[in-house]
């Protein structure tokens, strides 16, 4: 009997090297999510006493460092659909392979959601009297996903994450470029956390910074099924879901044109094009 392993061929290691990319960009966006969305919960949840808004900060920058690590020498560690829309932009990430990316952050987002619900459901419990809401003075909608604050319009909305994700994604294409100073290669999550902590502090005033529309509307639609109800497509007379889902995807493609066209189209060609070179891309264009 023969208990060998039959023939693969390069369509059965295709679909092997994109189930290992799903895998880890499912992971990835999985710990993203479980920290920063957990430490929204324990601020919010302890009544501030053991969080404060730098706790979130935080948060959100070492989630993401700690995503970049577990998913990077696999999927490159996109955990972003903004960031795999740039990459496919440039041609860093093959075209076909987005919707397997996509899907898989939004699942791994879906899952950290339910996992921080889990980790903490006797104090939301307690917190809440049973009663999960989106408004009100114990309202937890936003521990999971993200609401403007009263004085933002949709436009306001709208321009606040084309530009927060815009800058998101450009500081990621110039930490990954091989042309240009770049980061030493191991410290580039590092770095890429970093980048949260600084639109945190700078730029989270108007609706907390989601940047990652897996990271917003994965938490919002288990929301949605968990006991909120439909109250979080609902918040505000514009339906403000839509806008940390099309804002970033729009601030990504620009970010990419305007890196390609400002820095990455002039570098000297002479020399080796390790131009973008792609500790992202080492997996993602096998």
């Amino acid at each position: 009997m023969n208990f060998r392993a039959p023939h693969c061929s390069t369509p059965c290691t295709v679909l092997t090297a994109t189930v290992k990319e799903f895998l880890a960009e499912f992971l990835g966006t999985f710990v993203l999510v479980l920290f920063g969305c957990g430490s929204v919960a324990q601020t919010v949840l302890s009544r501030n006493t053991l969080g404060e808004p730098l706790t979130v900060h935080i948060g959100f920058s070492v989630g993401l460092m700690m995503a970049a690590y577990v998913a990077g020498g696999v999927s490159g560690g996109h955990v972003n659909p903004a960031v795999s829309l740039a990459m496919v932009i440039l041609g860093k990430l093959k075209i076909w392979k987005f919707p397997f990316y996509v899907i898989a952050q939004f699942l791994g987002a879906f899952a950290g959601a339910a996992a921080v619900f889990g980790l903490y459901y006797d104090a939301f419990m307690d917190f809440t009297s049973g009663i999960l809401s989106v408004t009100g003075i114990n309202a937890t909608g936003h521990i999971f996903a993200s609401y403007p604050a009263r004085h933002l319009s949709i436009l306001g909305g709208f321009i606040d994450q084309v530009v927060g994700t815009g800058m998101l994604v450009l500081c990621i294409l110039a930490i990954i470029d091989g042309g240009n100073i770049g980061a030493p290669k191991g410290v580039e999550p590092l770095a890429i956390g970093l980048i949260i902590m600084a639109i945190g502090v700078s730029m989270g005033l108007n609706c907390g910074y989601p940047l990652n529309p897996a990271r917003d509307l994965g938490p919002r639609l288990f929301t949605a099924v968990a006991g909120w109800g439909m109250e979080v497509f609902r918040y505000t007379a514009g339906y403000w879901w839509w806008i940390p889902v099309a804002g970033p995807m729009v601030g990504g493609v620009i970010a990419a044109v305007i890196y390609y066209l400002l820095i990455e189209l002039h570098h000297h060609r002479d020399e080796p094009d390790n131009s973008l070179k792609d500790k992202y891309e080492m997996i993602t264009m096998s």
